[in-house]
């Protein structure tokens, strides 16, 4: 067995999911999304906020309490407050079933958290979980897994086929535009947050004078960014006055800030 697997062990008392769990004043448990990032073996906080939206989606699909299960945390420090989810353990197993399969380390997740969530259903809880019934549970989760995420493929089925349509386009879009299109096909943004992803890909950059955003040349080059030029005539003179050109994603773009975000078109 890999080391990413020996992740979850039942008569392991020091598993790192538990290690990482975390009590608040009332008692109640939850995990924090940034503790629990690196465990899933996901490298950036933006490549992990994909399957975060997915899980989000599932439990809005099921009907459940997303305030309770994904509280919004924002821990404040000497800059900007970083966004961070405090996790139900329900919600820990929906980001874990909604992770890249492909990592050793999700499947661990998957099996580590859908055997604590179905111990704290079942009462009176076993004293340890024997093979056989380990099996059983295992059995009964992957059932409920795969009807979940059936259910959320034919909500999500239509939104997919729009945002296709919408990269097979030959256009570009504004930022907010170009946010809404990632967001749909499964990736979470805004379009104050998508500014800062093209500005700290090196896209695009503050220019010194007006304090503006500009397109740099090598996004134009490698056209995953293009620019709308704008202009007014000015009150007064009636002289017209180019102002600064609108930067504008592709829809190369947009399908680079997928794959880079994990999301398969």
């Amino acid at each position: 067995m890999s080391a990413d697997l020996n992740l979850f062990n039942q008569d392991d008392d020091e598993s790192p999911f538990d290690a990482i769990r975390r009590i608040r004043p009332d008692g109640t448990e939850f995990w924090s999304a940034r503790d629990l990032m690196p465990l899933l073996g996901y490298p950036t906080w933006q490549h992990f906020l994909p399957a975060i939206g997915r899980a989000r989606s599932s439990a809005e699909n099921q009907g459940q309490d997303i305030a309770t299960l994904f509280t919004v945390d924002r821990e404040k420090g000497g800059g900007r407050p970083r966004e961070d989810f405090q996790l139900a353990r329900f919600a820990c197993y929906l980001v874990a079933m909604n992770g890249d399969p492909r990592k050793p380390a999700v499947a661990a997740a998957q099996a580590y958290f859908a055997i604590r969530t179905r111990e704290a259903e079942v009462a009176p809880k076993p004293a340890a979980l024997t093979g056989p019934e380990l099996l059983a549970h295992a059995v009964i989760e992957a059932q409920a897994m795969i009807a979940a995420k059936d259910a959320v493929i034919a909500v999500l089925e239509p939104k997919a086929i729009v945002a296709d349509k919408i990269l097979d386009a030959t256009g570009d879009y504004e930022v907010a535009d170009a946010a809404k299109v990632i967001s749909r096909a499964g990736a979470v943004t805004g379009r104050n947050r998508l500014f800062n992803d093209l500005n700290e890909r090196g896209w695009i950059y503050r220019h010194q004078g007006d304090g503006k955003w500009r397109v740099r040349q090598t996004a134009l080059n490698t056209g995953y960014m293009a620019e709308l030029p704008q202009s007014h005539y000015h009150p007064k003179t009636g002289v017209l006055v180019l102002d600064p050109p609108q930067p504008r994603v592709t829809p190369k773009g947009i399908q680079r800030i997928l794959k880079d975000y994990g999301v398969q078109r």
